[in-house]
Protein backbone atom coordinates (compact mmCIF):
# COMPACT_ATOMS: atom_id res chain seq x y z
CA UNK A 1 0.00 0.00 0.00
CA UNK A 2 1.22 3.31 -1.21
CA UNK A 3 -0.59 6.13 0.96
CA UNK A 4 -0.22 9.89 0.09
CA UNK A 5 -0.68 11.87 3.39
CA UNK A 6 -0.96 15.94 3.36
CA UNK A 7 1.58 16.64 6.01
CA UNK A 8 4.11 19.67 5.72
CA UNK A 9 8.00 17.71 5.07
CA UNK A 10 11.21 19.04 3.45
CA UNK A 11 9.10 22.38 2.70
CA UNK A 12 6.50 20.31 0.75
CA UNK A 13 2.69 20.23 1.98
CA UNK A 14 2.28 15.88 1.20
CA UNK A 15 4.44 12.53 1.53
CA UNK A 16 4.21 9.99 -0.31
CA UNK A 17 6.75 7.01 -1.76
CA UNK A 18 7.92 5.29 -5.04
CA UNK A 19 9.34 1.92 -5.12
CA UNK A 20 12.10 1.18 -7.76
CA UNK A 21 13.77 -1.93 -8.51
CA UNK A 22 17.20 -0.27 -10.14
CA UNK A 23 19.84 -2.33 -8.80
CA UNK A 24 17.73 -5.02 -7.87
CA UNK A 25 15.94 -5.49 -10.68
CA UNK A 26 16.86 -4.22 -14.00
CA UNK A 27 15.38 -6.28 -17.03
CA UNK A 28 15.88 -6.74 -20.65
CA UNK A 29 12.49 -8.04 -22.26
CA UNK A 30 9.56 -9.96 -21.04
CA UNK A 31 6.58 -9.72 -19.38
CA UNK A 32 5.47 -7.35 -16.45
CA UNK A 33 2.37 -7.94 -14.79
CA UNK A 34 1.15 -5.96 -11.81
CA UNK A 35 -2.24 -5.95 -10.06
CA UNK A 36 -3.40 -2.62 -8.81
CA UNK A 37 -6.65 -0.55 -7.11
CA UNK A 38 -6.01 3.23 -8.15
CA UNK A 39 -6.52 5.58 -5.38
CA UNK A 40 -9.09 8.48 -6.17
CA UNK A 41 -9.58 12.18 -5.99
CA UNK A 42 -8.22 15.29 -8.19
CA UNK A 43 -4.62 15.49 -7.44
CA UNK A 44 -3.59 12.02 -7.20
CA UNK A 45 -1.28 10.45 -9.98
CA UNK A 46 -0.17 6.68 -9.40
CA UNK A 47 1.67 5.33 -12.16
CA UNK A 48 3.37 1.91 -12.90
CA UNK A 49 6.43 3.00 -15.24
CA UNK A 50 9.90 1.82 -16.44
CA UNK A 51 12.90 3.75 -17.13
CA UNK A 52 16.41 2.98 -18.29
CA UNK A 53 18.93 1.46 -16.20
CA UNK A 54 21.93 3.24 -17.30
CA UNK A 55 20.63 5.90 -19.77
CA UNK A 56 22.55 4.81 -22.70
CA UNK A 57 21.69 6.84 -25.06
CA UNK A 58 21.32 10.15 -22.96
CA UNK A 59 18.76 11.78 -21.06
CA UNK A 60 14.92 11.73 -21.21
CA UNK A 61 13.30 10.95 -23.50
CA UNK A 62 16.79 9.83 -25.42
CA UNK A 63 17.01 6.51 -23.44
CA UNK A 64 13.05 5.78 -23.18
CA UNK A 65 10.59 5.26 -20.76
CA UNK A 66 7.49 2.79 -20.67
CA UNK A 67 4.28 3.99 -18.77
CA UNK A 68 2.70 0.48 -17.99
CA UNK A 69 -0.58 2.18 -16.39
CA UNK A 70 -0.46 6.27 -15.59
CA UNK A 71 -4.00 7.77 -14.14
CA UNK A 72 -4.77 11.29 -12.97
CA UNK A 73 -7.38 12.03 -10.46
CA UNK A 74 -9.07 14.47 -12.18
CA UNK A 75 -10.02 12.05 -15.13
CA UNK A 76 -11.65 9.18 -13.06
CA UNK A 77 -11.15 5.68 -14.49
CA UNK A 78 -9.29 6.67 -17.52
CA UNK A 79 -6.31 4.63 -17.37
CA UNK A 80 -3.04 5.24 -20.17
CA UNK A 81 -0.32 3.13 -21.30
CA UNK A 82 2.22 5.20 -23.06
CA UNK A 83 6.35 5.25 -24.54
CA UNK A 84 8.57 7.92 -24.90
CA UNK A 85 11.60 8.40 -26.81
CA UNK A 86 13.85 10.97 -29.11
CA UNK A 87 11.20 10.21 -31.63
CA UNK A 88 7.66 9.85 -29.90
CA UNK A 89 7.09 11.98 -26.60
CA UNK A 90 4.68 14.36 -25.39
CA UNK A 91 6.88 17.71 -25.92
CA UNK A 92 6.31 17.21 -29.12
CA UNK A 93 3.06 15.96 -29.67
CA UNK A 94 3.92 12.73 -30.85
CA UNK A 95 3.79 10.54 -27.71
CA UNK A 96 2.38 6.91 -28.69
CA UNK A 97 -0.24 6.18 -26.07
CA UNK A 98 -3.17 4.22 -25.56
CA UNK A 99 -5.93 4.07 -23.10
CA UNK A 100 -9.23 3.15 -21.79
CA UNK A 101 -11.92 3.54 -19.66
CA UNK A 102 -11.64 1.17 -16.80
CA UNK A 103 -15.19 1.85 -14.87
CA UNK A 104 -13.98 0.33 -11.58
CA UNK A 105 -10.24 1.13 -11.90
CA UNK A 106 -10.64 3.07 -8.63
CA UNK A 107 -12.31 0.76 -6.20
CA UNK A 108 -11.26 -2.75 -7.52
CA UNK A 109 -8.01 -4.43 -8.47
CA UNK A 110 -7.13 -4.89 -12.14
CA UNK A 111 -3.74 -6.28 -13.80
CA UNK A 112 -1.35 -3.89 -16.22
CA UNK A 113 0.56 -5.67 -18.03
CA UNK A 114 3.09 -4.74 -20.85
CA UNK A 115 4.77 -7.70 -23.21
CA UNK A 116 8.13 -6.53 -24.20
CA UNK A 117 10.26 -8.01 -26.82
CA UNK A 118 12.93 -6.49 -29.65
CA UNK A 119 9.69 -6.64 -32.00
CA UNK A 120 7.58 -4.79 -29.78
CA UNK A 121 5.71 -3.23 -26.75
CA UNK A 122 2.33 -4.26 -25.83
CA UNK A 123 0.10 -2.97 -23.04
CA UNK A 124 -2.89 -5.15 -21.82
CA UNK A 125 -5.59 -4.51 -18.56
CA UNK A 126 -7.48 -7.09 -18.05
CA UNK A 127 -5.80 -9.26 -20.90
CA UNK A 128 -7.22 -7.20 -23.02
CA UNK A 129 -4.51 -5.30 -25.32
CA UNK A 130 -5.07 -1.00 -25.44
CA UNK A 131 -1.67 -0.30 -26.45
CA UNK A 132 1.15 -1.30 -29.28
CA UNK A 133 4.93 -0.22 -30.34
CA UNK A 134 5.91 -1.95 -32.86
CA UNK A 135 10.19 -1.24 -33.31
CA UNK A 136 10.43 0.38 -36.60
CA UNK A 137 13.72 -0.36 -36.84
CA UNK A 138 15.18 3.50 -37.31
CA UNK A 139 17.35 3.07 -34.23
CA UNK A 140 17.57 4.44 -30.54
CA UNK A 141 15.84 7.87 -31.71
CA UNK A 142 12.73 6.03 -32.19
CA UNK A 143 13.25 2.41 -30.19
CA UNK A 144 15.54 2.74 -27.07
CA UNK A 145 14.19 -0.17 -25.60
CA UNK A 146 17.03 -2.47 -26.01
CA UNK A 147 18.89 -1.44 -22.80
CA UNK A 148 17.55 -2.63 -19.67
CA UNK A 149 15.14 -1.24 -17.55
CA UNK A 150 13.82 -1.41 -13.95
CA UNK A 151 10.57 -0.67 -12.55
CA UNK A 152 8.88 2.18 -10.78
CA UNK A 153 5.84 2.15 -9.06
CA UNK A 154 4.52 5.70 -7.02
CA UNK A 155 1.67 7.74 -6.05
CA UNK A 156 2.63 11.48 -6.72
CA UNK A 157 0.44 14.27 -5.65
CA UNK A 158 0.42 17.26 -8.02
CA UNK A 159 2.79 17.85 -10.59
CA UNK A 160 2.51 19.01 -14.11
CA UNK A 161 -0.27 16.50 -14.90
CA UNK A 162 -1.79 15.02 -12.07
CA UNK A 163 -1.95 19.01 -10.56
CA UNK A 164 -3.43 20.45 -13.90
CA UNK A 165 -7.01 21.29 -12.09
CA UNK A 166 -5.50 21.21 -8.57
CA UNK A 167 -5.39 19.21 -5.69
CA UNK A 168 -8.38 17.98 -3.35
CA UNK A 169 -7.45 19.04 0.09
CA UNK A 170 -10.69 16.69 1.22
CA UNK A 171 -8.89 13.41 -0.22
CA UNK A 172 -6.11 12.63 1.68
CA UNK A 173 -5.13 10.36 2.81
CA UNK A 174 -5.56 8.82 -0.83
CA UNK A 175 -4.49 4.79 -1.14
CA UNK A 176 -3.38 3.27 -4.47
CA UNK A 177 -2.90 -0.83 -3.55
CA UNK A 178 -0.62 -3.36 -5.32
CA UNK A 179 -2.04 -6.69 -4.55
CA UNK A 180 0.99 -8.25 -6.85
CA UNK A 181 3.94 -7.30 -9.38
CA UNK A 182 5.26 -10.05 -11.69
CA UNK A 183 8.12 -10.46 -14.28
CA UNK A 184 8.23 -13.12 -16.56
CA UNK A 185 11.58 -13.80 -18.53
CA UNK A 186 11.50 -13.42 -22.33
CA UNK A 187 11.56 -17.32 -23.80
CA UNK A 188 14.17 -17.11 -26.99
CA UNK A 189 12.93 -19.34 -29.77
Amino acid sequence: IITAIKENMEGKNYTSARVISKGKGDFLYGRFEIKANLPSGRGTWPAIWMLPTDWAYGDWPKSGEIDIMEHVGYDPNNVLMSVHTESFNHILGTQKSGGKNVPTAIGSFHVYRIDWTPYAIRGFIDDVQIFSFVNDGKGYKSWPFDKKFHLLINLAVGGNWGGVEGIDESIFPAVYKIDYVRVYKMIDK
